[in-house]
């Protein structure tokens, strides 16, 4: 039983890493891709494109816990594979209609995608293991930060423009990638819960009536479910936690990237340097996912420590990233910024910072996992529906406003939002702390 629970966490963990090394790197890249197409009919921005996905994601997840229950998490997040890949294949030769009709079809597709793997590793989890599955899970996820990007800096390395050879040759790519993690779901087994419910069925004349009935209850029961939850004081407290950790998805996926690229001062290596920048975001994440997923389990590391390490780390980046970039770079301008920064922009404090980003989301994002699959265990699928729902909502809105607002204001409101969530996530921790002595006590 064991080993079929670790099988497939790990081959859970390969599909997300080859998926989103292919989004993840068209997401810090899309916005630069966009600003360099030759082409007189297209008009779209990278960032309207990420604010629709995250809009679309944040309302679907309403309805994705239901749609999980009727179809499965396996199915689910193969069909999902499916749209990601769509989105990917339309940067091949971008239309501005083909553009936006994807970014809706992927928002819908992100919905499902992560309210099904939420399921499925809780379902292949327990109480003493979803903190090693998640730290598995999630450091295997981080990767794709890496090779995407990696490719991102040798192909566009001393180069001032990307060309439509160059792009294709990208993108191409990136979507062999897409494909061959949508198909890794394929080969995922099922959970020994679900052998559990199969087995006790066997043998039943009227099995696949039941079970449609079975599902289009639970599917209710699901959504039921989501709309309880908001509701409740530990969602209300952890969603500004949630909430925060969507503006800085935002910032660090594609709001940072483009502000680098952006940096006049950093010569013909800034388009470059956004490759070099994914990747030191992906090896932060993957030092923190390994850091305080795995080794939390038999450590003295309690959750509120790591939170409040991830929250020091992002304002320390944060300060840096105010003294150092221009305070214009984010902004949708046909010209080079004009404002200068505080201090001479610095490549390794510019790295430096990435790094520190990448770690402190991880801090923030496997504590998330791991308290929601703690107190939620019979209810995952609607928990995690949840938290992606408050998460996509600011980041969607973030993406929307990234263009237009200069990157002093954005800062500060991720310090103000990060103090407060880190503050109520300490709250629910608390409280559940708590709770625990009292039930060991009875």
């Amino acid at each position: 039983m064991a080993d079929v629970r670790t099988y497939n966490v790990v081959v859970l963990g390969i599909g997300f890493l080859l998926i989103f090394t292919a989004f993840t790197t068209c997401g810090n890249i899309e916005q630069t891709v966009v600003k360099s197409l030759d082409n007189a009919t297209f008009s779209g921005s990278g960032y309207h494109s990420l604010g629709i996905i995250y809009g679309v994601f944040s309302l679907a997840n309403l309805l994705a816990p239901a749609v999980v229950a009727v179809l499965g998490p396996r199915f689910i997040m193969f069909f999902s594979g499916i749209l990601y890949s769509g989105y990917i294949a339309v940067f091949i030769t971008p239309t501005t209609w083909s553009f936006y009709f994807t970014s809706v079809l992927i928002g819908f597709g992100a919905a499902l995608l992560w309210t099904a793997q939420g399921t499925f590793l809780v379902e292949n989890s327990d109480v003493s293991t979803i903190n090693w599955n998640t730290g598995i899970f999630w450091a295997l996820l981080q990767c794709s930060m890496l090779f995407g990007n990696l490719y991102v800096y040798l192909d566009w390395k001393e180069k001032t423009e990307i060309s439509d050879q160059d792009r294709k040759v990208m993108f191409i790519a990136l979507l062999v990638t897409s494909v061959l993690g949508t198909l890794s779901f394929l080969i995922l087994r099922k959970s020994p819960l679900q052998e559990d419910l199969l087995s006790e069925e066997e043998g039943q004349p009227l099995l696949y009536k039941q079970s449609t009935t079975s599902a289009l209850t639970d599917a209710k029961t699901e959504l039921k479910t989501v709309l309880c939850l908001f509701r409740t004081k530990t969602i209300v407290l952890l969603s500004f936690c949630m909430a925060y950790t969507g503006l800085e998805l935002s910032f660090y996926s594609g709001v940072y990237g483009t502000c680098i690229g952006a940096t006049a001062q950093f010569g013909d290596t800034s388009k470059a340097l956004i490759g070099i920048s994914g990747i030191v975001v992906g090896f932060g994440e993957i030092v923190g996912g390994g850091l305080f997923g795995l080794v939390l389990k038999n450590s003295h590391f309690r959750r509120m420590s790591v939170v409040f390490f991830g929250m020091v780390v992002h304002f320390v980046a944060f300060y840096l990233i105010f003294l150092s970039i221009p305070d214009d770079a984010p902004l949708v301008l046909d010209t080079d910024p004009l404002h200068t920064p505080y201090t001479p922009p610095s490549v390794f404090i510019a790295m430096l910072c990435s790094f520190l980003l990448g770690l402190g989301d991880s801090c923030f994002n496997t504590q998330l996992y791991s308290v929601l699959g703690c107190i939620y265990m019979d209810q995952s699928a609607p928990a995690f529906a949840v938290f992606k729902f408050v998460q996509s909502v600011f980041a969607a809105t973030a993406f929307f406003y990234s263009g237009y607002v200069l990157l002093r204001w954005q800062l500060l409101l991720m310090v103000v939002l990060g103090f407060t969530g880190t503050l109520c996530f300490f709250v629910v921790e608390r409280s559940q702390h708590s709770a625990s002595l009292v039930h060991r006590e009875l």
